[in-house]
């Protein structure tokens, strides 16, 4: 008998009878947590040897029978398990690579944590909202795996990064893909006891693996990049799609051609096909015989591939088939490793029935604007709409048209007593800043600090002379935007007045005094979702990789 898949009481009287592992289960009362039932315990549940079936036991032929015991244990471990794993579908491959959380604490053991050094609290982005922020980490690792995939010898970098936004009032959640070949500023970092020096500007693939750094390195570049707050992270290899795609019975993908590429080996015809194991993995890997051919090629045929993963575990086939819950269960929880805040079913459990709240329909996919790398070839930098997305993201700005989260101050604003921005786009405002302070380089430093807040058009002008309290002069007609300038530099709504002088095409003139202490307020929100958004819908069963 294969232990992988029939269990046994020897200690038992009479004929062997074999145990579900989901009928030992039942929720206590008194906790509302699940525990195993010593009546219902008839035999261990030993974790699968290599080699052997991950399926869940299956009962005897007399007690598979209709009405059976077998019947009625499955029926009610599918129940509870259901409650559990409400949620496994939404998060589960929202990673790009994997994910999915489920009560029994067998798979406990399967799932690993790492404790992140995110360094001073202070400099960190606030969090202003309950909002919830993942960062999903892909990466091209090629330990465990059976052929060459990645960086032989490498702990593997970056290779796949969304950053996962559930919006506080759980109603939609926003995808963002952030390309590997991206150039940014690493910031230094420490793993365990050693500190590592950041770099000024480098690929984004390198904040992991790259000099020993770990998920907290990334973490920290997301958030030095989008100004977003990030409160965990999940992070999976190629494996997970391979384990994942086959324990749901297949994929549903389109591709609006065909599709032969010898670097990730897919060869696939026109039209819709179900893809798991090495194709699944070969299609979310493809990128040379589609679109133009490089890092943001993939990317839509990824999200393509999540948003359809998503859907197929949310499906009625997944949630009420024991068997496929435990498959997908196993696999998922083998693939995973989170920070050592969420370490544990439980929590991940509590997270997963949170985030099953989101319809599919209102989850968006979209990539970082960006733009061709002119001084490296093959590399990326952020256009302008970037901090535009980031501020709607940071702000929980919904991308799909549903009921959005209220508009009001935020949370960290009204806790602080600044007040809150209007609604202004401050990538549209031209700003100049300039220094009477009598501290030489604030005017620079404060222009930078702008810019990271969305006000991409700030610049550093001549300095000025000393002055008492600092001012931001505008033309006639933009008193929304100097509010909204005055409150992202931290001054009081007084500091902002009109200047007859200056006409309709002139920069708004913020002159720092010395009551200046460079503490700025949440930054405006944009009012409007950046032109030519690349999106993808979770729920859009029309789209094919072009």
């Amino acid at each position: 008998m294969n232990s992988g898949h029939r269990y046994s009481n020897s200690a038992s009287k009479g004929p062997r009878r074999e145990v579900d592992p989901a009928g030992q289960w039942v929720r206590d009362p008194a906790t509302g947590e699940f525990r195993l039932d010593p009546e219902r315990r008839t035999a261990a549940v030993p974790r699968p040897r290599t080699g052997e079936s991950a399926d869940p036991p299956s009962g005897t032929p007399n007690d598979a029978a209709p009405g059976g015991r077998a019947a009625r244990r499955r029926s009610h471990g599918s129940r509870w398990v259901l409650k559990w794993t409400a949620g496994a579908g939404t998060l589960a491959l929202v990673v790009g690579c994997g994910g999915a959380f489920y009560a029994y604490r067998y798979f406990n053991r399967n799932i690993s944590a790492v404790d992140v050094n995110l360094g001073n609290e202070a400099d960190r982005p606030a969090a202003v909202t309950d909002a919830l922020n993942i960062l999903v980490i892909g990466t091209d690792s090629r330990e465990g795996l059976g052929r060459e995939y990645g960086d032989e010898g490498s702990a593997g970098h970056a290779d796949t990064t969304l950053l996962f936004h559930v919006a506080k009032d759980r109603s939609n959640a926003t995808v963002i893909s952030i390309p590997r070949d991206l150039m940014v500023q690493i910031p230094d970092c420490q793993t365990g006891t050693t500190k590592i020096p950041g770099e000024s500007r480098t690929m984004f693939n390198a904040s992991l693996g790259q000099a020993g750094r770990d998920p907290g390195c990334t973490w920290k570049t997301v958030e030095k990049l989008t100004n977003i707050r990030v409160d965990h992270f999940m992070m999976v290899n190629f494996e997970a799609v391979k384990t994942l795609s086959t324990a749901v019975d297949g994929v549903e993908v389109c591709a609006a051609k065909d599709i032969d590429d010898p670097g990730s080996h897919l060869k696939m015809s026109k039209g819709r096909h179900t893809v798991q194991g090495e194709e699944a993995l070969a299609f979310v890997r493809t990128r040379h015989s589609v679109g133009l051919g490089g890092d943001l090629t993939r990317i839509p045929l990824q999200q393509q591939f999540i948003g359809s993963m998503i859907r197929r575990m949310k499906s009625s086939d997944t949630l009420t088939s024991p068997t496929k819950l435990w498959r997908l269960a196993d696999a998922a929880t083998r693939a995973l490793t989170v920070d050592s805040q969420i370490k544990g079913i439980d929590k991940l459990k509590n997270l997963a029935l949170d985030l099953s709240r989101v319809d599919t329909r209102n989850i968006t996919f979209t990539t970082v604007p960006v733009a061709d790398d002119p001084r490296n070839d093959g590399r990326l930098i952020l256009t302008p709409d970037a901090a535009r997305l980031f501020a709607l993201i940071a702000a929980d700005r919904s991308l799909t048209a549903t009921t959005a989260p209220s508009t009001g101050p935020s949370a960290g604003a009204a806790a602080s007593g600044v007040p809150s921005a209007p609604p202004v786009d401050p990538a549209q405002v031209k700003v100049t800043v300039r220094n009477g302070t009598g501290q030489p380089g604030r005017a620079g430093k404060a222009a930078t600090s702008l810019q990271g807040k969305g006000f991409t058009n700030a610049a550093a002008g001549r300095d000025a002379e000393t002055a008492a309290t600092s001012t931001v002069s505008y033309p006639p007609g933009r008193a929304d935007q100097a509010a909204a300038l005055a409150t992202a530099l931290g001054l009081p709504a007084g500091a902002a007045r009109e200047n007859s002088r200056y006409g309709a095409r002139d920069p708004l003139v913020a002159v720092l005094g010395k009551d200046y202490t460079g503490v700025g307020g949440p930054a405006p929100v944009p009012t409007e979702v950046p032109k030519d958004l690349q999106r993808v819908q979770a729920d859009d069963t029309e789209v094919c990789a072009k």
